[in-house]
């Protein structure tokens, strides 16, 4: 090798920067088509009425549109986050916006719910 002081730095860069993708914790959702979609590619909402970080959907509202769930151990990251919902479960949130389902929704593509009551819209990335 010409110049090994060189290589050593940059093998050392190059192990921190696997090592740090390795340890990011995966995302609760993808992108698809311009929307957010959950693990089982079910469209994702936001509903106006919730305040940053907080959930106003709770009971029958709940019971129409699922929350997308967090467990106990989930990670925030990035634009993600978890929140407290007032039953004490935990809830993803993007960019500070809680995730829902709607369960109007029979298969993944479908996106019936952007628009209800013109306060139910699309999770967009």
């Amino acid at each position: 090798m010409k110049h090994p002081r060189l290589a050593l730095p940059l093998i050392a860069t190059i192990a921190l920067t696997l090592a740090a993708c390795a340890s990011a914790p995966p995302s609760p959702a993808r992108a698809q088509d311009g929307a957010l979609v959950g693990a089982n590619g079910m469209t994702l909402y936001t509903f106006d009425k919730d305040s940053a970080g907080k959930s106003a959907c709770n009971g029958p509202c709940a019971a129409n549109w699922p929350p997308l769930m967090a467990a106990a151990d989930a990670k925030a990251g990035g634009d993600w986050s978890v929140i407290t919902r007032d039953d004490g479960s935990r809830q993803w949130a993007y960019k500070s916006k809680p995730l829902y389902y709607w369960t109007k929704d029979q298969k993944p593509g479908d996106r019936t719910g952007d628009g209800f009551n013109k306060v139910w819209h699309l999770a967009t990335p």
